[in-house]
């Protein structure tokens, strides 16, 4: 049903259960799995310093996650490319939906940013909004 899926995975609890849904479909329906992982960076750093520090640390932290994800996807027997990038996590996971051709969109209904989706809004409901392909939020 979908040749190409992707899931958005920042390691968070609610990522880690869509992950294993997004490869229960994967699976089932022999698709092409993406995940990526977006490494944010904050827009107006005080110190070019601050950038390298937050890009060492998500580099970090996203090696256990693909990792993790590396040991679920061959437990499963689906292949699973992985993506991170550096950016802003709507804008970018929309771009690589476009660029990827991606057919389906799997995405945890929060992340490690709750805070922050609560008092602004919540990126799930962005990227639902901007995706050019169906999004599954998996609670």
């Amino acid at each position: 049903m979908f040749a190409r899926i992707m899931i958005a995975n920042d390691g968070s609890k609610p990522a880690v259960q869509g992950l294993a849904f997004a490869l229960k479909l994967a699976k089932q329906n022999a698709s092409e799995l993406h995940m990526v992982s977006i490494e944010e960076i904050d827009y107006m750093p005080e110190f070019v310093e601050e950038v390298r520090e937050e890009a060492d640390s998500a580099a970090r932290r996203y090696r256990g996650v693909v990792k993790r994800a590396r040991e679920l996807a061959d437990k499963e027997g689906v292949a699973i490319e992985t993506h991170i990038l550096r950016g802003h996590p709507v804008r970018d996971i929309v771009r690589l939906i476009q660029e990827l051709k991606i057919e389906l969109l799997v995405i945890g209904a929060t992340g490690h940013s709750g805070f922050y989706e609560r008092i602004i809004g919540s990126r799930a409901d962005r990227i639902v909004q901007l995706s050019t392909c169906p999004v599954l939020v998996v609670k």
